[in-house]
């Protein structure tokens, strides 16, 4: 597997495994939104995307997505891509494959994650920046 492919799966497994209140300490200018509708092609690719402000980070940042539909228990992860942090609004993309038996075109509902993988000694801590929650609709692309 690709090394790019295998951090967004990891930051985006970590997101997961992670999910929690953004930290108190969080910055207020750092944001995470979701559009309302993403996409589902006949080959069980989903796109989903949005937007992100943040502001620094000491390790990389990645906008980590993940989608459920007739479970909410039930999440998945929809890629990952990296974030550039200088404090402008930026359009984040991410893409992944699921069975067409999982998903269909309807209403789901979209997690997005603004994730920082900061160091620690000699392992790298994930830090939430800000995530956001939205029903959406999947359409057929």
């Amino acid at each position: 597997m690709p090394v790019r492919p295998a951090l967004a799966a990891a930051l985006g497994a970590a997101a997961l495994l992670c999910a929690a209140a953004v930290p108190a300490g969080a910055d207020p200018a750092e944001t995470v939104t979701v559009d309302s509708t993403g996409s589902i092609a006949a080959d069980g690719t989903v796109t989903l995307s949005g937007t992100y402000r943040c502001v620094s980070g000491t390790g990389p940042v990645l906008v980590s997505s993940s989608v459920s539909q007739s479970d909410p228990r039930v999440k998945h992860g929809i890629g990952g891509s990296a974030a550039r942090c200088d404090g402008a609004e930026h359009r984040w993309q991410n893409s992944g494959k699921v069975s067409l038996e999982t998903l269909k075109a309807g209403a789901a509902h979209v997690q997005a994650t603004l994730l920082e993988m900061r160091p620690a000694g000699i392992a790298l801590m994930p830090v939430f920046h800000a995530i956001d929650d939205l029903d959406i609709a999947l359409v057929n692309r």
